[in-house]
């Protein structure tokens, strides 16, 4: 484990296991792998269909890189960390990991294509298509966590 002090007037420390840092680590570039193909290949072209005359519908561009990279770097934060509290809590099983990458999509994920969809800014069919695949990239990370917490210590 590593440990760090908590304050340095508390003289108080935590640590963060090994096995966290080793699911962030992969949850990292599985979750940015998962992003950026669901962006290309899914996202884009829809959009590009159901706006085909606006010319700054999903750039590729140094700016959307740059809040995107922002972006992923919370979502592989909140993720994990949720995954692995809630496995913690919970238990780390099968069917826990499952309801918590349920949970976890329907947070984020939901709240963001729904209040997408409500500002005019996609068609209904994008949450149809969006929402299942989101769901899969995070059961697969929340498994990753899962998996980190059976290793032996």
């Amino acid at each position: 484990m590593i440990e760090k002090t908590a304050s340095a007037n508390s003289g108080r420390t935590f640590a963060v296991p090994r096995a966290f840092l080793i699911a962030l680590a992969i949850n990292f570039v599985w979750i940015n792998a998962s992003e950026v193909w669901r962006y290309l290949y899914v996202i884009k072209p829809m959009l590009h269909e159901a706006f085909p005359g606006e010319a700054r519908i999903a750039p590729f561009d140094l700016a959307t890189f740059a809040i995107w990279s922002l972006w992923d770097l919370i979502l592989v934060a909140a993720a994990t960390g949720f995954y692995w509290l809630f496995l913690k809590t919970a238990g780390p099983s099968f069917w826990q990991a499952i309801t918590a990458s349920i949970l976890f999509t329907l947070t984020v994920f939901g709240l963001l294509w729904l209040g997408v969809y409500n500002m005019g800014l996609v068609p209904a069919r994008f949450i149809w298509v969006a929402l299942p695949l989101a769901w899969a990239e995070q059961a697969i990370a929340a498994f990753i966590v899962w998996q980190m917490l059976l290793r032996p210590k």
